[in-house]
């Protein structure tokens, strides 16, 4: 990848802005004080989230379709860079909710939908890692995939839907805006720096593995 040094270095100039964006150009939250800016983290990593399990639902449909290897390679990446920021969100949300509601969990409707479309897919990934890599495993794990990202539809109504207690529609101010969608970008070059790294990661580890059993077979004959 040619352009992953001009992307590394954009990702680390903006780390440094979007900090300064978010901890010092946004004015002090009245009602919560510091612990708002956890906010300009915490959303752009649950879209990110959503969006590394909406790929990887879409890649592993199209394996289910068409059987290549390709599909099944982007589909895992997808989900383990999901992952990776699902991470994120369900750690800066116990610490935003230890500072909103006074407890570092609660059974609330987003929440806890949350946490279990992150367990779908941390029972993909260790179905990937431990399973083996046979077809039947490829199988089961992309109906899993399909089966699990319709959950997003449910973590996205919960507030609405069950009467959470979870901020939704927040009401911003400009400067809020600007910081919000600034980690956002710096987010996205992160994600899909990630997404392509692991994915030849992937790819490569699948063609040493298919030179191998080639070779077995030459050395067998």
């Amino acid at each position: 990848m040619k352009a992953f040094p001009l992307f590394a270095g954009l990702a680390a100039l903006g780390m440094l802005a979007v900090h300064y964006l978010a901890f010092v150009y946004v004015p002090m939250e009245v009602t919560m004080g510091a612990s708002q800016r956890i906010f300009y983290i915490h959303l752009p990593s649950a879209w990110l989230c959503y969006l590394g399990f909406v790929i990887s639902f879409v890649a592993s449909l199209g394996y289910l379709i068409n059987r290549k290897a390709r599909w099944d390679a982007a589909a895992v990446t997808a989900a383990e860079v999901g992952l990776i920021f699902g991470v994120v969100v369900l750690v800066t949300g116990p610490l935003w909710a230890k500072a909103a509601w006074g407890v570092w969990w609660k059974w609330e409707p987003r929440l806890t939908t949350m946490a279990i479309l992150f367990m779908i897919f941390s029972g993909y990934r260790l179905l990937r890692a431990f399973g083996g890599d046979g077809p039947g495993v490829r199988v089961f794990a992309a109906v899993l995939a399909v089966f699990g990202a319709p959950q997003i539809y449910f973590v996205h109504i919960a507030v609405s839907r069950w009467q959470g207690d979870h901020p939704n529609n927040v009401v911003m101010e400009p400067e809020m805006r600007v910081a919000l969608y600034s980690n956002l970008g710096l987010m996205m070059i992160v994600f899909f720096l990630l997404l392509r790294l692991r994915y030849r990661v992937r790819r490569d580890a699948l063609t040493v593995s298919a030179l191998k059993r080639r070779l077995a077979r030459m050395g067998a004959g």
